[in-house]
């Protein structure tokens, strides 16, 4: 999808810059809308945040998968 996101260390979330010209609640609600995957817009963890949204890998492998599968479509 052409996105460059780094391996969490310590975490299970993973940052992912958005395509520019977009905002992130604005980009999160597409997603949540057209591949029923639920993001968090980087604005929510103050201004800094703006431009990128965090995944967090809280289901199996499969689960994952399905959701890029489905990201794939509408990106």
């Amino acid at each position: 999808m052409g996105w460059k996101v780094n391996k969490p260390k310590a975490t299970f979330y993973v940052w992912a810059d958005i395509p520019k010209g977009n905002k992130s609640i604005d980009f999160c609600a597409r997603i949540l809308e057209k591949a029923n995957i639920v993001v968090t817009p980087g604005v929510g963890f103050g201004e800094s945040g703006e431009g990128y949204i965090r995944f967090a890998l809280t289901v199996d492998k499969a689960r994952i998968k399905e959701a890029v599968e489905r990201l794939k479509k509408i990106i």
